[in-house]
């Protein structure tokens, strides 16, 4: 039964991929059309001292910066469309993650967030499309980082149970309430003003694609817990 509703999945994925695909082309060129006219309408008044032209090189400013952020949603509509097109591999669950550090590692730095890696030895192989699952890291890693503006810690931790190998993002930022955490896996549903409201939706298909499970725990003032629950590789098989 799972492998059916896998399969499923997959074929529902694989259709609304192609129509994203379609879409994001329709999008595209008229969106590249206006980013290339304000090009040359700001070239034409910003190097003038004109109080009127000032003015229009600001309001020329702002519509660029809005076809940069629908460009960014457009980008994240893209991903969460393709996120259920996996390329598996078997593949050390840990290695995954140290790879990730060892590249995130120096962005963490910069906003002052320490990385603790506490991953368990001897886990079980998983089947994973390496690139989308260090998309899931890189987005969870990005919401903890947000969490955390005057800095703290962010622990990942592996390990095994029952038959799955489990993965935890931990920080100690500043939480969410109940209502929040309850529309986190929501399309288009972000706290940021400019969010696209796709980030941990594209991470939860992604995790689900993999046969797998996510699940949050979060409080005000008392962190976030993101857990990922995987089939160990002789569970899958």
């Amino acid at each position: 039964m799972e492998d059916q509703e896998r399969q499923r999945l997959l074929s529902q994925y694989a259709e609304i991929a192609q129509l994203a695909g379609g879409l994001a082309h329709e999008i595209r060129n008229p969106l590249g059309t206006m980013k290339l006219t304000l090009e040359l309408l700001v070239e034409d008044v910003q190097d003038s001292e004109a109080v009127r032209d000032r003015r229009m090189l600001t309001k020329l400013r702002k519509v660029q910066a809005e076809c940069e952020h629908l460009n960014d949603i457009l980008d994240a509509f893209l991903q969460f469309s393709r996120a259920g097109e996996l390329q598996l591999v078997d593949s050390d669950l840990n290695g995954v993650v140290r790879e990730f550090i060892d590249f995130y590692r120096p962005t963490a730095a910069e906003y002052k967030v320490d990385i603790s890696p506490h991953l368990e030895s001897d886990l079980p192989l998983v089947r994973l499309d390496r690139s989308l699952m260090k998309q899931v890291l890189q987005n969870l890693a990005q919401n903890a980082i947000q969490a955390m503006p005057s800095g703290g810690l962010l622990e990942l931790q592996t390990y095994q149970r029952d038959g799955r190998v489990r993965l935890e993002f931990i920080d100690t930022g500043h939480g969410m309430d109940e209502k929040t955490r309850s529309k986190l896996f929501q399309v288009f549903f972000s706290t940021k003003p400019t969010g696209s409201g796709l980030g941990l939706p594209t991470v939860r298909k992604i995790v689900e694609a993999h046969n797998g499970t996510i699940s949050c725990e979060s409080a005000l003032g008392k962190g976030t817990r993101f857990s990922i629950a995987l089939p160990a590789l002789q569970s899958a098989e």
